[in-house]
């Protein structure tokens, strides 16, 4: 296969030969980008986590996989969400072939707090949004009573020197 374009490395490139004229390069560098692949193959789908006086809800943006490639789980508190993604697009035409795959995995872990009703837990998606929804039961508060010890009564003890 060819290489249809070749990418230089910073070092290489004309302009990081004058550091004046390499202002472009320098941003670039500096400007920290949401990373959504990882590893060749890995996906880092991005979720938010919001809470309301009734319950909890993680929503994540999963474009391109589908409802049955998701896996939710939920074990020892810690609520497992894993999905991976596997596409193939083959066009033909009388002077072209193209096909183009894609294909990743992700993984990510929420720890849950006690306050949920993990039986009611549930988890929908649709147009590439799981949104999973997480009951929160009530808060039970119990009174500890605070018993006050006495000191200790201190013992003097005299000691006369003749």
């Amino acid at each position: 296969m060819t290489n249809l374009m070749r990418f230089l490395p910073r070092t290489e490139r004309f302009f990081s030969l004058i550091p004046e004229m390499d202002i472009m390069g320098r941003f670039f560098d500096d400007l920290e980008l949401p990373q959504i692949f990882r590893t060749e193959g890995d996906v880092l789908p991005a979720f938010d986590v919001a809470e309301t006086e009734k319950e909890y809800t993680i929503t994540g943006e999963i474009p391109g996989i589908e409802a049955k490639d998701l896996d939710v789980t939920l074990a020892d508190g810690t609520l497992t969400i894993q999905g991976e993604k596997k596409r193939e697009q083959e066009e033909k035409s009388e002077h072209f072939h193209r096909i183009e795959r894609e294909y990743g995995s992700f993984h990510r872990g929420f720890r849950i707090p006690e306050n949920v009703k993990t039986e009611e837990l549930q988890a929908h998606y649709k147009d590439g949004v799981l949104k999973i929804t997480l009951p929160k039961t009530e808060i039970k508060t119990k009174k500890i009573e605070v018993k006050e010890e006495k000191a200790a009564e201190k013992r003097e003890t005299h000691v006369e020197v003749e």
